[in-house]
């Protein structure tokens, strides 16, 4: 089965990855968890590189989120780990061993599908045991695992309910416990978190976290959204038109971005021209001059002119006889829970975004800005 040409969307395989034959774990334990090694992974549609020399290294019982926009090649590189799609050169590596031309079923991994794929028809035990059943696993042992599986994401004595009268949440944890229930060495979670609404979003992402370290399981998630990424993950690897762009923790991603094209798709930020002298950084706006500290880049030594990344919680309103701050206008405001979201225009061409507990400052008042976090990053 193949993707689509533009690599992030296809049909789901006919039946769960929870479901494929590969062999069991003696004793019915959690197996242990594996690395996953991508080798200049390359998947070509005509011409069209989906994915493009992607090499990435997924360390044992670790959270890795695969991120990206809309046909950057995410979903294409899950496919080929899973096996669903065959790359065109490159390596699937599972402890060191090549297991690029593997079968699916061959593999041993798990998977969480986006609208989790769930059989209506059964409970939500049979749900969960079916790769068991599909294993030849006797019905005493397939219902005691069941329940375990169950019990492990917080939904203990939900075996006879039905499918159908679950919630959003609930059904994201029976298919989370199906894919665990085969022990598997490497679970691949393929935008488990984009059905539900904001506020079970939330909690559930915390429960999907909290439930992969318990257990210990090297795990694969792939998301557009960087708020899932960040609250899941151990690190992030972000990709644009198939290429690895970064691969970090999230405060490594936000804080030190590794080029303008990462500081612009990870979280909000105004990138305004400096000069880097060792660690610091001279930015001038309207005529006035500031020197604040920096983050040069791996390997930097002298002085060039870059861009500093202004994140909306390193500035702030200061008082206008501030020394060094800058005058700008309030251009729009918005309500964004326990903080506001102002844009400020601070000259004809450059608008920045600032987030503060402030609430007496209107659209059209004239205020003062001032660096209230450093070091800055630079790119």
């Amino acid at each position: 089965m193949s993707s689509s040409p533009g690599g992030e969307s296809q049909a789901q395989p006919p039946v769960p990855a929870g479901a494929q034959s590969a062999p069991l774990p003696a004793g019915g334990r959690q197996a242990a968890a594996s690395r996953i090694s991508l080798v200049a992974l390359t998947r070509l549609f005509g011409k069209r590189a989906a994915v493009d020399h992607l090499s990435l290294e997924i360390k044992a019982g670790e959270l890795m989120a695969l991120i990206g926009a809309s046909g950057s090649g995410k979903t294409t590189t899950l496919r080929m780990v899973a096996g669903y799609e065959t790359p065109t050169s490159g390596q699937v590596l599972l402890d060191g061993e090549d297991i690029t031309a593997l079968p699916p079923q061959k593999r041993g991994f798990g998977m969480v599908f986006q609208h989790y794929a769930l059989f209506p028809h059964m409970t939500v035990g049979d749900n969960v045991a079916f790769g068991l059943e599909a294993r030849g696993v006797g019905k005493r042992e397939r219902r005691e695992r069941a329940d375990r599986a169950l019990a492990s994401v917080g939904l203990e004595g939900a075996a006879g309910r039905a499918v159908q009268a679950l919630s959003g949440g609930e059904q994201q944890r029976v298919a989370l416990a199906r894919a665990l229930i085969i022990e598997p060495r490497v679970l691949l979670l393929d935008e488990p978190l984009s059905n539900l609404d904001p506020t079970l979003r939330r909690s559930t992402r915390e429960e999907l976290r909290a439930t992969l370290h318990r257990l210990g399981v090297t795990a694969l998630f792939v998301t557009h959204d960087q708020e899932d990424a960040f609250a899941v993950a151990d690190r992030v690897a972000l990709i644009r038109q198939g290429k690895l762009l970064q691969v970090g923790t999230p405060d490594e991603l936000y804080d030190r971005p590794a080029s303008r094209a990462v500081a612009e798709f990870i979280g909000r930020a105004a990138l305004i021209p400096g000069t880097l002298d060792g660690d610091t950084v001279t930015l001038s706006v309207q005529g006035v001059a500031r020197r604040v500290r920096a983050c040069p880049p791996p390997g930097f030594d002298g002085r060039r002119d870059v861009l500093a990344v202004l994140r909306p919680d390193a500035i702030g309103f200061v008082e206008r006889s501030t020394p060094g701050s800058w005058p700008g206008v309030v251009m729009e405001r918005r309500f964004a829970g326990s903080l506001l979201a102002y844009r400020v225009r601070l000259a004809t061409d450059l608008d920045v975004e600032l987030h503060t507990p402030e609430r007496n400052v209107r659209v059209g008042d004239t205020v003062s800005l001032a660096i209230i976090r450093e070091p800055l990053a630079v790119v």
